[in-house]
């Protein structure tokens, strides 16, 4: 009997944070995916530093797909979600947005909030 970690059905999540290019490229890993993470952030952001290891490890560790989006590459798309200061975290679940929480989160914290939707 194998073990799987993402569900069975449809497509196998990504255990590593996905760059994303642009708003269609998002658009399609939240129509992909059943739980989808955004990540804006921006490279000159210490927070954001800080919290990178968290994402890898949500990454890794759960059934959702992290999607990295820098602000400063993607500034309207990180302007079409509200994106005011980074690092901005925006919760997909079954294509919707369903979460948006700013700053630097602890691991647990961030954890429960994903799992919620991925369980």
């Amino acid at each position: 009997m194998t073990v799987e970690t993402a569900t069975d059905e449809g497509t196998e999540t990504p255990s590593e944070p996905v760059a994303v290019e642009g708003s269609e490229q998002l658009d399609d890993a939240v129509a992909e995916y059943d739980v989808v993470l955004a990540d804006f952030y921006a490279d000159w952001c210490g927070p954001c530093k800080m919290i990178e290891p968290v994402v890898e490890s949500i990454a890794a560790e759960t059934d959702a797909v992290v999607a990295k989006v820098d602000v400063d590459v993607n500034q309207q798309l990180a302007a079409g979600y509200g994106v005011r200061g980074v690092p901005t975290l925006v919760l997909f679940a079954g294509g919707e947005q369903v979460e948006k929480v700013v700053g630097v989160q602890g691991e647990d914290q961030l954890r429960a909030l994903v799992e919620r939707y991925t369980e």
